[in-house]
């Protein structure tokens, strides 16, 4: 994951996950920021639309784009349930 992806999640987080803000931050249309989410989601190992095994992905996804944790570090609790 890269620093475009950190950064679309700190934006995301700090729009308190709205995609509007999402997509006036980026400057592009609803699905390309859509689409852009996503992508960064599969990178960490999660399914859009996760139930309620993605409990504690957000707490994890905040610590990312804070710095407190790296990707590996991120993904690595994303895999085993936060």
């Amino acid at each position: 994951m890269g620093g475009e992806d950190r950064e679309l999640l700190k934006i995301f987080l700090g729009s308190r996950g709205n995609m509007k803000a999402l997509e006036r931050q980026l400057g592009v249309s609803y699905p390309t920021a859509r689409a852009r989410l996503d992508s960064v989601l599969a990178k960490l190992g999660i399914e859009p639309g996760g139930g309620p095994a993605q409990e504690g992905s957000l707490d994890v996804l905040q610590a990312l784009a804070r710095g407190e944790v790296n990707v590996e570090e991120a993904a690595a609790r994303l895999s085993s349930g936060g």
